[in-house]
């Protein structure tokens, strides 16, 4: 591995690890922050502004922001399924933190996410060879 394939997938490892906690806790504090009874659309507006739920939003946004990031260098492909990950620490910190139920189904869901994740982040380059740059050479090959 070349030092700039290291230093890429350094990178993309500490981006999509960010993009994971961001999303994991961002939701979890948007969750803790809500009202049970929320009946109009301006009690949903106000919610946004309880300690908790602008947290949460706060995060999600620098979720957005860190997923755009790591998207602009990394295939498609491969942040998705790596970043995966957040489904299976969100139903951990939901069982944990909010005393939320899973069943065996749920359950058997997040090993096949955990067996999915470590298949694709093991096994791949976050970046094929063949990038943005390529894609006009790719258009003038494909037969119409």
């Amino acid at each position: 591995m070349t030092a700039e394939a290291a230093r890429l997938r350094i990178k993309t490892w500490i981006c999509a690890t960010v993009v994971v906690l961001c999303n994991v806790f961002g939701n979890f504090f948007l969750k803790r922050g809500m009202p049970a009874d929320l009946p109009t659309p301006i009690s949903y507006i106000t919610a946004l502004f309880q300690p908790w739920a602008a947290l949460g939003v706060a995060l999600l946004v620098l979720w957005l922001m860190s997923r755009m990031a790591l998207l602009s260098w990394a295939d498609l492909s491969y942040v998705l399924p790596v970043t995966s990950i957040g489904y299976v620490l969100v139903a951990l910190v939901g069982k944990v933190f909010l005393h939320e139920q899973i069943g065996v189904k749920r359950w058997s869901g997040i090993v096949l996410i955990v067996a999915g994740v470590a298949l694709v982040s093991a096994a791949t380059p976050p970046l094929t060879e063949h990038g943005p740059e390529h894609d006009a050479e790719y258009d003038a090959e494909r037969p119409a």
